[in-house]
C-alpha cells in the first residue's frame, strides 16, 4: 500500500503530520542526510581552509549550494548508493566525492571524510540538527504558549475561586494566580533549558585523532576540532570515545520530560475546571461532542494534549535513559534509538497546539465560580481563627473546628451569629464580618510575562 498520512503506521506520520511536517527538515531520513552532507562539506573546507589542500573557487561555491539546496532527489541518490555500501554515512562520503567528479575536482575527493568515523559524522550532524529543531521550532512553540498562559493570568487576576486542597473547599484564591504558578513552573524550565550546552563529538574513531595526527603530527587537531565544531554552533567534547558522551543531550531531554509534565498537570487542571462548570466551552456548528450524547461539548483538547504528552514523556524518558550508556567504545544501540529523536518533539508540538486550541474555547463561567463561594463560607474559618490569636482569645482553631467541621451547611449568617456571641471587641467584631468568600483571597505577587 502506498504510504500517504491515511496508510501511515505512526499518527505523526498520519493524523498529526500537517502540524509536525516542519520536524522533517530536522528528524526525518532526509534531514539526517542534509545534516550530515552539511557536516561534511563544512570539514572539507576547513580542511582546504587549513591549507592541506586547495579547491578550486567555483567548486567551493558548488559545495556550498549544494548545502543550501539540498534536495529530495539528493538524499534519493544517497540512498541509492547505500543500497551498495549498506551503511548510510559511506554513502553520504561517495555522493559528495561524486559531486567532486562531476564538478572537475575529482583530484580532491579524497579529502571527503579524511581521518574520521561515522560518529564524527552523525555526533556533528544530529546535535546540530537537535539544535536547530529547538531554537527553531520546540522553543518558540514553547513560549508562544507560556505567554498565552500569562496574558490568561493577567486577564483573569481579579477573578476569586475556591480553592481545594485534597479536593475539599479551602482558602481561596485568585483565577489569575493559578494560572501563573503554571507561567512561572514553566519559565523555570525554560531557564534550565537554555542553559545546557549543545554539544558534540568530534575526534577520529575512538577520540583521539589518531589517523589525523599521524598523517599531519605538526597540526593541532584539538584546537582544529574545537574551532570546527564551534563555527557550527557546538561545544566539542574534550575526551570521548567514539560516540558523544549524550549526558546533556539527556539533560535537555529531562528536561523536556519536566515540561511536559508541567504541562498534564496543567491540562488535568483545566480538565477538572471544566467538568466544574467553571469554564464553559465554545462551540463550532457542525462539530459533534458525541455519538450518541447530542448535549456533550467535551474537553477534548486538553485530553489530547494529556495524552501526547505522556507518550512524548515515555519516549523521552528512554532517551534519556538510554543514551548515555554504550558498551566500551560504542556500540550500536545509540543510532538506532536516536532515529527516534523527533518523535517526542512531535508529540510534544501536538499537545502544544492542543493546549492552545482548548485555552481558545474558554468561556468564563464566573457565575458557577461565584456561587460555590458563596456556597462555602467555612473556607472564611482560617482568617477568623488567625485574627482571634492576634486578639490572643483562647483557643480559637478549636472553636471554629467546633463550629464547621463537618457540618453540612455553614453560610454568612451562621458565622456571623458565632462572632456575635465572641467576648471581643465591636472593632474586632466588625472586622470579622467584612471577611467574605469573595475577598479573602491574600495577595499575589505580580504576574509574570
Amino acid at each position: 500500500m502506498e504510504l500517504n498520512t491515511l496508510t501511515a503506521l505512526a499518527a505523526i506520520d498520519g493524523r498529526y503530520h500537517n502540524q509536525v511536517h516542519q520536524l522533517d527538515e530536522f528528524f526525518s531520513e532526509f534531514g539526517l542526510h542534509k545534516y550530515r552532507v552539511l557536516v561534511e562539506v563544512e570539514y572539507l573546507l576547513a580542511l582546504e581552509r587549513k591549507k592541506l589542500f586547495t579547491l578550486p573557487a567555483a567548486t567551493k561555491k558548488q559545495l556550498k549550494k549544494l548545502i543550501d539546496e539540498f534536495s529530495l532527489e539528493d538524499a534519493i541518490a544517497i540512498k541509492n548508493i547505500e543500497k551498495t555500501t549498506n551503511h548510510d554515512v559511506k554513502a553520504v562520503e561517495y555522493f559528495i566525492k561524486s559531486k567532486l567528479q562531476e564538478w572537475g575536482a575529482g583530484n580532491c575527493a579524497e579529502w571527503v571524510h579524511f581521518g574520521l568515523t561515522s560518529q564524527d559524522v552523525n555526533n556533528t550532524a544530529i546535535p546540530l540538527a537537535w539544535k536547530h529543531a529547538m531554537e527553531y521550532e520546540y522553543l518558540p512553540g514553547l513560549l508562544n504558549l507560556k505567554t498565552a498562559l500569562s496574558l490568561l493570568a493577567k486577564s483573569w487576576s481579579e477573578i476569586p475561586l475556591l480553592s481545594r486542597t485534597h479536593g475539599q473547599p479551602a482558602s481561596p484564591t485568585k483565577l489569575g494566580k493559578e494560572i501563573a504558578v503554571f507561567v512561572e513552573r514553566l519559565q523555570n524550565q525554560i531557564e534550565q533549558l537554555i542553559g545546557i550546552p549543545f554539544t558534540g563529538k568530534f575526534g577520529g574513531a575512538t577520540g583521539n585523532f589518531n589517523a589525523h595526527h599521524v598523517a599531519f603530527p605538526a597540526v593541532n587537531w584539538i584546537k582544529f576540532g574545537n574551532d570546527f565544531l564551534q563555527e557550527l554552533g557546538l561545544i566539542r567534547q574534550q575526551h570521548t570515545t567514539q560516540i558523544e558522551h549524550y549526558d546533556l543531550l539527556a539533560a535537555q531531554l529531562d528536561t523536556l520530560k519536566r515540561i511536559n509534565t508541567i504541562l498534564i498537570d496543567f491540562s488535568r487542571d483545566m480538565w477538572t475546571y471544566i467538568s466544574m462548570e467553571y469554564f464553559l466551552q465554545k462551540t463550532k456548528k457542525g462539530e459533534v461532542g458525541s455519538s450518541a450524547m447530542p448535549h456533550k461539548v467535551n474537553p477534548i483538547d486538553f485530553e489530547n494534549a494529556e495524552g501526547n504528552l505522556g507518550l512524548a514523556n515515555s519516549l523521552l524518558a528512554h532517551l534519556a535513559d538510554k543514551l548515555p550508556i554504550s558498551r566500551l567504545q560504542r556500540d550500536l544501540t545509540d543510532s538506532t534509538v536516536l532515529r527516534n529523536l523527533g518523535v517526542p518533539v512531535a508529540h510534544t508540538l501536538v499537545a502544544f497546539r492542543s493546549i492552545e486550541k482548548g485555552l481558545g474555547k474558554l468561556l468564563l463561567n464566573d457565575a458557577k465560580i461565584y456561587s460555590d463561594l458563596d456556597a462555602n463560607w467555612a473556607v472564611v474559618a482560617e482568617a477568623i481563627q488567625t485574627i482571634l490569636r492576634r486578639e490572643k482569645y483562647p483557643n480559637p482553631y478549636e472553636a471554629l473546628k467546633e463550629l464547621t467541621r463537618g457540618k453540612q451547611k455553614i453560610d454568612q449568617k451562621t458565622l456571623h451569629q458565632f462572632i456575635d456571641k465572641l467576648t471581643i471587641t465591636a472593632a474586632v467584631k466588625k472586622e470579622l464580618k467584612k471577611i467574605t468568600p469573595h475577598n479573602y483571597t491574600g495577595i499575589q505577587a505580580p504576574i509574570p510575562s
